[in-house]
């Protein structure tokens, strides 16, 4: 595993400056304290994708586990990416890891604390892939079907990407529009779909960086995240609001879940 310590060290200072003008600028009520994530995007070396998910569900997970444990991790996951274009040089691997409190990761990926007899060679992931970006996000919403088995109902994620005018406006119109909505129709059967939630981006900024929201769909199949099903009475709620602050098109992508943790 390469050293994901060292990437954030170098984005951690330039993500809270970023934390600190938004909680100025935005209207969404933010904590000193809250949660931050992690995506890092990986793109496996030609033949080692297998490779990868063995050793990070092996080892590394296990690693993500005991950070559960110590309350100092509160979501891992490994996700690949279903298809996309230019494959020979696009990420096909998302890492998702929620801290608790990201100044205080020393010690958090020790593995050989956990496999002791277990030689670094075998466990190392880092031969396996080249990072292609890290970005950090503050999570939202989220909203999931009554009665859900994560387990057997979380096998599919599409991820949405944002391009809004007004990222706080849209965040906030979606729980106010799209939440109760979303929540209603999972619990009443109008829709296939098991879970939802959304996160601001918190760094990268700038314009060359072309979101700044994203949200999450899940699925327990990969049929409904390509097309989901919903109901011929399902009656959808006016965007109108959602609109005005997106007025740019969106892009998606679509992820098998491997494997996930959850300190929840």
């Amino acid at each position: 595993m390469k050293s994901l310590n060292a990437i954030i060290k170098k984005i951690v200072i330039a993500s809270f400056a970023v934390l600190m003008i938004f909680n100025f600028q935005s209207t969404v009520a933010q904590d000193e304290n809250e949660p931050i994530t992690l995506y890092q995007y990986r793109r496996a070396e030609p033949g080692k994708l297998n490779e990868l998910i063995e050793r990070e569900t092996k080892y590394w997970s296990k690693v993500a586990q005991k950070g559960i444990d110590d309350g100092r991790v509160l979501f891992w996951a490994l996700l690949v990416k279903v298809g996309g274009i230019d494959l020979e040089n696009s990420p096909d691997v998302l890492m998702i890891d929620t801290y608790s409190d990201i100044d205080n990761l020393e010690g958090i990926y020790d593995v050989s604390a956990i496999f002791p007899d277990v030689p670094m060679e075998d466990m190392e992931t880092g031969d396996l892939y080249t990072p292609t970006s890290t970005i950090v996000l503050l999570n939202q919403s989220w909203r999931q079907k009554e009665g859900v088995n994560p387990v057997e109902d979380f096998k599919y994620l599409e991820m949405v990407y944002h391009n809004a005018t007004a990222p706080a406006a849209l965040i906030t119109a979606e729980e106010e529009l799209w939440a109760p909505f979303i929540k209603s129709a999972m619990d009443n059967g109008k829709v296939k779909q098991t879970g939802w939630g959304n996160a601001i981006i918190l760094s990268p900024t700038g314009d060359e960086i072309k979101y700044n929201t994203i949200s999450y769909d899940i699925y327990p199949s990969l049929k409904e995240a390509l097309n989901p099903t919903w109901a011929e009475d399902i009656e959808f709620p006016d965007m109108t609001r959602i609109g005005e602050v997106e007025p740019n098109r969106r892009s998606t992508a679509v992820y098998q879940i491997v494997q996930a943790l959850s300190a929840n």
